[in-house]
């Protein structure tokens, strides 16, 4: 990790990169150290559109640090807080909370679908996460498990608000909510009760109306079917 291109760069005369520790859509998260208050974080480096549009890579930088600073309203536990957005080399860094753990896209490729017990506590805290945000005007648009992270120290977190939707890559609206304009807090709602449903089935529910979780019993089935309603 430590020989990875661009480690060492100081970000905003502050943000020390020490090496990568993944990298998606919208750019390539970092390790980092902020030198001021010394404390480890994580900073995201927000890459353009390829095919060198500057006006296109432009805009794209525009709506995801709109979308970081929207993000930064929403302070609760089971939500990744964003601390700041820097500019750097003509574009933004999103500097977060560092969640030492594992995404939960990441636990269901390793141990297949989760109990019925299990997979409801993960929802349930990611619900409060969730409405949190909502309280505060913030809508999530791409609930999926690689945005749900499970902290080494137990803790269930939502990241990633606003940001797949602003680079244009949301995929976790019902075909519902979609047709209807994405309605924030409905179509956060509609992929929970997706995610639920990924959790203890081991795959994506099919179209946008009641969906039957065989494996996941009595108490939590009713609850993905009305999600999912």
């Amino acid at each position: 990790m430590s020989g990875a291109p661009g480690t060492g760069r100081l970000i905003a005369e502050r943000y020390r990169l020490i090496g990568r520790i993944g990298e998606g859509v919208t750019g390539v998260a970092w390790l980092a150290r902020d030198e001021l208050l010394e404390r480890d974080v994580a900073v995201k480096e927000v890459r353009g559109p390829g095919g060198g549009d500057p006006a296109a890579a432009r805009a794209l930088h525009g709506r995801l640090e709109h979308a970081a600073r929207t993000a930064g309203r929403v302070s609760h536990r089971n939500v990744v807080a964003v601390h700041d957005v820097a500019t750097y080399d003509g574009r933004p860094w999103i500097v977060m909370e560092l969640v030492r753990g594992l995404a939960l896209s990441e636990v269901l490729e390793g141990e297949g679908p989760l109990p019925p017990e299990r997979a409801a506590h993960i929802g349930a805290e990611a619900l409060a996460g969730l409405r949190a945000a909502h309280a505060s005007g913030v809508a999530h648009l791409d609930v999926k498990p690689g945005n749900v992270l499970i902290a080494n120290d137990g803790r269930i977190l939502v990241t990633g608000f606003g940001m797949a939707a602003a680079a244009g890559t949301a995929g976790s609206l019902g075909p519902a909510a979609a047709a209807a304009g994405a309605p924030g807090a409905e179509s956060d709602l509609w992929s929970l009760g997706a995610l639920l449903f990924t959790a203890v089935e081991g795959r994506h529910p099919a179209g946008d109306g009641p969906a039957v979780a065989g494996r996941a019993g009595p108490a939590l089935a009713p609850v993905i079917e009305g999600l999912l309603r």
